[in-house]
Protein backbone atom coordinates (compact mmCIF):
# COMPACT_ATOMS: atom_id res chain seq x y z
CA UNK A 1 0.00 0.00 0.00
CA UNK A 2 1.12 3.45 -0.83
CA UNK A 3 -0.56 6.95 0.42
CA UNK A 4 -4.20 4.38 0.59
CA UNK A 5 -3.43 3.06 -2.73
CA UNK A 6 -3.87 -0.67 -3.33
CA UNK A 7 -0.39 -1.66 -5.51
CA UNK A 8 -0.43 -4.76 -7.57
CA UNK A 9 2.80 -6.34 -9.06
CA UNK A 10 1.89 -8.77 -12.09
CA UNK A 11 4.01 -11.02 -13.83
CA UNK A 12 3.22 -12.45 -17.50
CA UNK A 13 5.17 -15.69 -17.57
CA UNK A 14 6.75 -18.40 -19.56
CA UNK A 15 9.22 -21.22 -18.47
CA UNK A 16 10.08 -18.96 -15.28
CA UNK A 17 10.52 -21.48 -12.96
CA UNK A 18 14.38 -21.43 -12.47
CA UNK A 19 13.81 -17.28 -11.83
CA UNK A 20 10.42 -16.66 -10.57
CA UNK A 21 11.42 -17.43 -7.08
CA UNK A 22 14.54 -15.07 -7.00
CA UNK A 23 12.45 -12.42 -8.81
CA UNK A 24 9.31 -12.33 -6.15
CA UNK A 25 11.37 -12.52 -3.23
CA UNK A 26 12.95 -9.64 -4.54
CA UNK A 27 9.72 -8.05 -5.39
CA UNK A 28 8.17 -8.82 -1.68
CA UNK A 29 10.94 -7.01 -0.47
CA UNK A 30 9.58 -3.81 -1.81
CA UNK A 31 7.25 -3.25 1.22
CA UNK A 32 5.00 -1.28 -0.79
CA UNK A 33 3.09 -4.34 -2.92
CA UNK A 34 -0.48 -5.89 -1.76
CA UNK A 35 -0.40 -8.99 -3.99
CA UNK A 36 1.62 -10.47 -6.65
CA UNK A 37 -0.41 -11.87 -9.89
CA UNK A 38 1.34 -14.54 -11.70
CA UNK A 39 -0.37 -15.36 -15.16
CA UNK A 40 1.17 -18.24 -16.79
CA UNK A 41 0.71 -18.81 -20.34
CA UNK A 42 0.97 -22.62 -20.79
CA UNK A 43 4.27 -23.11 -19.55
CA UNK A 44 6.52 -26.72 -19.90
CA UNK A 45 8.36 -26.64 -17.03
CA UNK A 46 7.68 -25.86 -13.07
CA UNK A 47 6.31 -22.34 -13.65
CA UNK A 48 2.81 -23.22 -12.39
CA UNK A 49 4.03 -25.22 -9.22
CA UNK A 50 6.40 -22.54 -8.11
CA UNK A 51 4.33 -19.98 -8.59
CA UNK A 52 1.52 -21.52 -6.12
CA UNK A 53 4.05 -22.32 -3.65
CA UNK A 54 4.69 -18.58 -3.17
CA UNK A 55 3.11 -16.17 -0.59
CA UNK A 56 0.49 -12.96 -1.23
CA UNK A 57 0.41 -14.71 -4.94
CA UNK A 58 -2.49 -15.23 -7.20
CA UNK A 59 -1.76 -17.72 -9.93
CA UNK A 60 -3.79 -18.33 -12.86
CA UNK A 61 -2.90 -20.52 -16.01
CA UNK A 62 -3.74 -19.94 -19.73
CA UNK A 63 -5.13 -23.40 -21.19
CA UNK A 64 -3.25 -22.71 -24.23
CA UNK A 65 -0.59 -20.71 -25.26
CA UNK A 66 -1.90 -17.35 -26.09
CA UNK A 67 1.07 -15.51 -26.46
CA UNK A 68 2.63 -12.50 -24.64
CA UNK A 69 0.13 -10.07 -25.26
CA UNK A 70 -2.43 -12.05 -24.13
CA UNK A 71 -0.64 -12.83 -21.22
CA UNK A 72 -0.40 -8.79 -20.58
CA UNK A 73 -4.23 -8.35 -20.66
CA UNK A 74 -5.02 -11.74 -18.70
CA UNK A 75 -2.19 -9.37 -16.04
CA UNK A 76 -4.19 -6.21 -16.46
CA UNK A 77 -7.93 -7.46 -16.13
CA UNK A 78 -6.93 -9.41 -12.47
CA UNK A 79 -5.06 -6.37 -11.12
CA UNK A 80 -8.20 -4.31 -12.19
CA UNK A 81 -10.72 -7.21 -10.69
CA UNK A 82 -8.20 -7.47 -7.04
CA UNK A 83 -8.61 -3.57 -6.98
CA UNK A 84 -5.11 -2.41 -7.86
CA UNK A 85 -4.42 1.29 -7.99
CA UNK A 86 -1.36 0.80 -9.32
CA UNK A 87 -0.35 -2.03 -11.42
CA UNK A 88 3.34 -2.80 -12.16
CA UNK A 89 4.59 -4.97 -14.46
CA UNK A 90 7.77 -7.35 -13.44
CA UNK A 91 9.31 -9.86 -15.92
CA UNK A 92 9.47 -13.15 -13.60
CA UNK A 93 13.61 -13.76 -15.55
CA UNK A 94 14.93 -11.33 -13.06
CA UNK A 95 16.16 -9.35 -15.93
CA UNK A 96 15.14 -6.07 -14.23
CA UNK A 97 15.09 -5.18 -11.06
CA UNK A 98 12.20 -4.93 -9.09
CA UNK A 99 14.19 -2.76 -6.60
CA UNK A 100 12.35 0.10 -8.57
CA UNK A 101 9.02 -0.79 -7.73
CA UNK A 102 8.95 2.16 -4.62
CA UNK A 103 10.32 4.72 -6.77
CA UNK A 104 7.99 3.75 -9.70
CA UNK A 105 4.83 3.67 -7.19
CA UNK A 106 5.36 7.27 -5.63
CA UNK A 107 6.01 8.56 -8.97
CA UNK A 108 2.32 7.57 -9.79
CA UNK A 109 0.54 7.76 -6.52
CA UNK A 110 2.08 11.18 -6.16
CA UNK A 111 -0.14 11.99 -8.50
CA UNK A 112 2.64 13.14 -11.41
CA UNK A 113 2.00 10.49 -13.98
CA UNK A 114 0.35 7.83 -15.29
CA UNK A 115 2.36 5.34 -16.75
CA UNK A 116 6.38 4.94 -15.43
CA UNK A 117 9.03 2.91 -17.89
CA UNK A 118 11.98 1.52 -16.33
CA UNK A 119 14.66 2.20 -19.46
CA UNK A 120 17.55 0.12 -19.89
CA UNK A 121 19.18 2.81 -22.32
CA UNK A 122 18.79 5.79 -19.45
CA UNK A 123 22.67 5.68 -17.31
CA UNK A 124 23.92 3.07 -20.40
CA UNK A 125 22.83 0.43 -18.68
CA UNK A 126 21.65 -2.00 -21.93
CA UNK A 127 25.10 -2.57 -22.93
CA UNK A 128 26.63 -3.20 -19.33
CA UNK A 129 24.03 -5.08 -18.95
CA UNK A 130 24.78 -7.58 -21.52
CA UNK A 131 22.19 -6.63 -24.27
CA UNK A 132 24.02 -7.57 -28.06
CA UNK A 133 25.02 -5.15 -29.66
CA UNK A 134 22.17 -5.51 -33.03
CA UNK A 135 19.42 -5.73 -30.34
CA UNK A 136 21.18 -2.37 -29.14
CA UNK A 137 20.97 -1.10 -32.95
CA UNK A 138 17.90 -2.33 -33.27
CA UNK A 139 16.67 -0.73 -30.16
CA UNK A 140 18.04 2.82 -30.92
CA UNK A 141 16.50 3.26 -34.33
CA UNK A 142 12.85 1.70 -33.47
CA UNK A 143 13.40 3.96 -30.86
CA UNK A 144 13.93 6.96 -33.32
CA UNK A 145 11.35 6.05 -35.46
CA UNK A 146 8.71 5.98 -32.61
CA UNK A 147 9.67 9.06 -31.28
CA UNK A 148 9.53 10.99 -34.36
CA UNK A 149 6.75 9.69 -36.24
CA UNK A 150 4.67 9.77 -32.80
CA UNK A 151 6.28 13.16 -31.51
CA UNK A 152 7.63 11.36 -28.16
CA UNK A 153 10.61 11.74 -26.58
CA UNK A 154 11.65 8.67 -24.82
CA UNK A 155 14.57 7.03 -24.27
CA UNK A 156 13.10 3.42 -25.61
CA UNK A 157 10.02 2.01 -26.48
CA UNK A 158 10.65 -1.72 -25.87
CA UNK A 159 11.44 -2.08 -22.11
CA UNK A 160 9.23 -4.78 -20.81
CA UNK A 161 9.30 -2.91 -16.90
CA UNK A 162 6.19 -0.59 -17.12
CA UNK A 163 3.84 0.97 -14.22
CA UNK A 164 0.53 1.98 -14.55
CA UNK A 165 -2.17 3.92 -12.87
CA UNK A 166 -5.86 2.20 -12.37
CA UNK A 167 -7.46 5.15 -14.48
CA UNK A 168 -4.99 4.84 -17.89
CA UNK A 169 -5.56 0.88 -17.64
CA UNK A 170 -9.37 1.93 -17.68
CA UNK A 171 -8.63 4.32 -20.49
CA UNK A 172 -6.65 2.52 -23.25
CA UNK A 173 -8.57 -0.20 -24.93
CA UNK A 174 -5.27 -2.16 -24.56
CA UNK A 175 -7.42 -5.13 -25.59
CA UNK A 176 -7.69 -4.26 -28.81
CA UNK A 177 -4.15 -5.01 -29.16
CA UNK A 178 -2.18 -7.56 -30.15
CA UNK A 179 -1.71 -10.72 -28.57
CA UNK A 180 2.55 -11.01 -29.70
CA UNK A 181 5.21 -8.87 -28.28
CA UNK A 182 4.18 -5.86 -30.35
CA UNK A 183 1.59 -4.93 -27.57
CA UNK A 184 3.85 -2.97 -25.88
CA UNK A 185 4.42 -0.89 -28.67
CA UNK A 186 0.91 -0.50 -29.65
CA UNK A 187 0.70 0.28 -25.65
CA UNK A 188 2.56 2.86 -25.81
CA UNK A 189 1.04 4.58 -28.65
CA UNK A 190 -2.42 3.97 -27.06
CA UNK A 191 -1.10 6.10 -24.02
CA UNK A 192 0.32 8.91 -26.35
CA UNK A 193 -2.43 9.23 -28.43
CA UNK A 194 -4.82 9.78 -25.40
CA UNK A 195 -2.82 12.50 -24.58
CA UNK A 196 -0.84 11.03 -20.90
CA UNK A 197 2.95 11.92 -20.33
CA UNK A 198 5.23 8.55 -19.96
CA UNK A 199 7.88 8.83 -17.47
CA UNK A 200 10.88 6.49 -17.24
CA UNK A 201 13.53 5.64 -14.76
CA UNK A 202 17.23 4.19 -15.35
CA UNK A 203 16.92 0.65 -15.07
CA UNK A 204 19.65 -1.79 -14.49
CA UNK A 205 19.42 -4.81 -16.33
CA UNK A 206 21.07 -8.63 -16.65
CA UNK A 207 21.48 -10.56 -19.54
CA UNK A 208 21.66 -13.92 -18.59
CA UNK A 209 21.05 -18.05 -20.46
CA UNK A 210 17.84 -17.91 -17.99
CA UNK A 211 16.50 -14.36 -19.20
CA UNK A 212 13.82 -14.66 -21.59
CA UNK A 213 14.37 -13.53 -25.21
CA UNK A 214 12.64 -13.77 -28.40
CA UNK A 215 14.79 -15.37 -31.28
CA UNK A 216 15.79 -13.50 -34.57
CA UNK A 217 12.76 -14.06 -36.53
CA UNK A 218 10.40 -13.29 -34.10
CA UNK A 219 12.33 -10.15 -33.51
CA UNK A 220 12.01 -9.63 -37.33
CA UNK A 221 8.49 -9.98 -37.02
CA UNK A 222 8.30 -7.45 -33.77
CA UNK A 223 10.90 -4.55 -35.50
CA UNK A 224 8.17 -4.60 -38.50
CA UNK A 225 4.93 -4.42 -35.89
CA UNK A 226 6.50 -1.31 -34.25
CA UNK A 227 7.29 0.29 -37.53
CA UNK A 228 4.20 -0.03 -38.83
CA UNK A 229 2.34 0.53 -35.30
CA UNK A 230 4.34 4.04 -35.49
CA UNK A 231 3.13 4.86 -39.25
CA UNK A 232 -0.66 4.05 -38.16
CA UNK A 233 -0.07 6.51 -35.19
CA UNK A 234 1.33 9.45 -37.45
CA UNK A 235 -1.43 8.24 -40.03
CA UNK A 236 -4.56 8.93 -37.91
CA UNK A 237 -3.39 11.95 -36.29
CA UNK A 238 -2.59 13.30 -39.83
CA UNK A 239 -6.88 12.39 -40.42
CA UNK A 240 -6.02 9.91 -43.01
CA UNK A 241 -6.29 6.56 -41.70
CA UNK A 242 -8.57 5.42 -38.62
CA UNK A 243 -6.62 3.05 -36.89
CA UNK A 244 -8.34 0.06 -35.16
CA UNK A 245 -6.48 0.53 -31.38
CA UNK A 246 -6.92 3.99 -31.04
CA UNK A 247 -9.49 5.66 -29.94
CA UNK A 248 -11.94 7.41 -32.03
CA UNK A 249 -11.83 10.82 -30.59
CA UNK A 250 -8.85 12.83 -28.88
CA UNK A 251 -10.99 14.28 -25.76
CA UNK A 252 -9.37 12.54 -23.24
CA UNK A 253 -5.76 14.78 -22.99
CA UNK A 254 -4.32 15.62 -19.87
CA UNK A 255 -2.15 18.70 -18.39
CA UNK A 256 -0.21 16.10 -16.07
CA UNK A 257 3.84 17.18 -16.93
Amino acid sequence: MYKGKRIVVVMPAYNAARTLRQTHAEVMDQEVVDLVIVVDDRSRDETVAVASSLPNTMVHVHRDNLGYGANQKTCYRLALDQGADIVIMVHPDYQYTPKLIPAMTSMIGNGLYHCVLGSRILGGYALKGGMPVYKYIANRFLTLAGNVLMEAKLSEFHTGYRAFSRELLEVIPFRLNSNDFVFDNQMLAQILWCGYTIAEVSCPTKYFAEASSINFVRSLRYGAGCLRTALDFRLAKMGKKNIRILPGDLLHRLDIN
